[in-house]
């Protein structure tokens, strides 16, 4: 395995390709007691569409988190249930992008880590496990469906794209995954689920070498490295529609406002993307801005107020949302902040004073053990080194982040979504 040091973070980082293509890093922490074990496959809810062994598949929304339920199901029982008796807190995830396995552990690190990959690699499934977990999953769905924010974000998303399969549910639909069989979950385990489009992130204090045997031991002697996927057209650079709106069971009315960004490049780019986007919404909008004091001290905007970037495949978004007793003021204002700093630029000192804090919170971000394994993982698939961030971050100026600022947050790349109150339905 090969070490690599980043002195600028204080990390240590040691990384090896198997020949099966699986890549592994490993975060050695001495003397720490716990350790965190990631398995992720670059798979998530907006992969509907791929090509295995030269055939196009297409299909239903929601396998990918289908896929993750069933895959803790083992001939001999539950994987999930074996990680816990022995000690460890297991659990899974699915986004858009990223399908992820993960444990913490004190003790028997070594036998929960075999455990982990184990049940990831070697699928099971039957047409009645199928069946019964479609009424499990089922259920979920209808209280997803039901959840305002939930539908909300997806509100937005259908408002800023036409077709990217991004402004899918990745859960589904009941009726989409009524379509799941246990053909198509083998099927899109063999494709995704394979060494070469996976990735194993370890943090504590373990042997490299011996998370690299136990992968040699237990993993496929073979996988495969590209598994060619179709997001449809390259989407306009404008929002598909201004407005969507729905009325729910809220008190308050709710909303997400979007702004359609250029989709992100692998490789270092993409890490400097993600900074632009950060640091534009804090400029902007951010809670340390004059426009955020203004938009609360005018009880448009309360503390659910939350902001962010968000890059996935062929697309990225700044999203900003919360409640509001009026949604399109919030637009409206945030649209002349936008249109004043084109004219007159940002304040040097609140940028620095941004800047300062991001870079803060990033750093204090390295205390959490699944901060860093997700964020290899992700880095990985992305083509990015994530310990290299503070190099890239100085790259990031006031004029870069003003640039965005003009080219993103446009009238015609936004989109916006509320909810209101079933009685107030206009």
């Amino acid at each position: 395995m090969t070490r690599k040091e980043y002195p600028r973070v204080g990390e240590t980082l040691w990384h090896d390709e198997l020949e099966n293509g699986l890549h592994i890093y490993v975060d050695v922490k001495p003397e720490f007691s716990k350790s965190f074990a990631f398995f992720a496959t670059n798979y998530g809810g907006m992969d509907m569409r791929f090509q295995l062994e030269g055939v196009w598949r297409d299909t239903p929304a929601g396998v990918a988190h289908f896929l993750e339920h069933k895959m803790f199901d083992t001939k001999d029982g539950n994987a999930l249930q074996d990680l816990a008796a022995n000690g460890a807190s297991p659990n899974a995830f699915t986004s858009t992008d990223i399908t992820g396995y993960y444990f913490e552990s004190t003790e028997k690190f070594e036998e929960n880590l075999k455990t982990l990959l184990s049940f990831v690699s070697i699928p099971y499934f039957t047409p009645e496990s199928v069946a019964k977990e479609q009424g499990i999953i089922g259920q979920e769905i209808r209280m997803v469906e039901d959840d305002p924010q939930n539908q909300v974000f997806y509100g937005m998303l259908e408002a800023l794209y036409a077709h990217n399969p991004v402004r899918v549910s990745i859960a589904g639909t009941v009726e989409s995954i009524a379509e799941i069989t246990a053909d198509t979950l083998y099927a899109c385990h063999a494709a995704f689920y394979n060494p070469g489009n996976m990735v194993l992130c370890v943090c504590g204090d373990v042997d490299p070498e011996r998370v690299r045997e136990i992968a040699r031991e237990i993993l496929p002697k073979e996988g495969i490295t590209d598994i060619p996927r179709d997001y449809g057209a390259p989407e306009s650079e404008g929002a598909f529609r201004p407005e969507t709106v729905q009325s729910m069971a809220v008190s308050t009315p709710i909303f997400q406002l979007g702004w359609k960004a250029d989709p992100a490049p692998r490789g270092e780019e993409h890490m400097r993307r993600q900074f632009l986007g950060e640091l534009a919404c804090e400029a902007v909008f951010g809670t340390s801005t004059p426009l955020y004091a203004s938009l609360y001290g005018q009880g448009l905007v309360n503390q659910s107020f939350s902001y962010g970037y968000e890059a996935y495949p062929q697309c990225a978004m700044l999203t900003v949302g919360g409640e509001s007793r009026d949604p399109r003021a919030v637009r409206e204002a945030i649209a002349a902040e936008v249109e004043r700093i084109g004219r007159e630029g940002l304040d040097q000192a609140l940028f620095d004073r941004i800047k300062k804090g991001a870079y803060g919170g990033k750093v204090r971000a390295l205390n959490s053990f699944e901060h860093i394994c997700v964020g290899l993982a992700q880095g990985h698939f992305a083509g990015e080194e994530p310990f290299r961030f503070p190099e890239v971050f100085e790259t990031v100026g006031k004029a870069d982040v003003e640039a965005v600022i003009r080219r993103w947050m446009t009238p015609a790349r936004t989109g916006l979504s509320i909810v209101l109150p079933k009685e107030e339905q206009a």
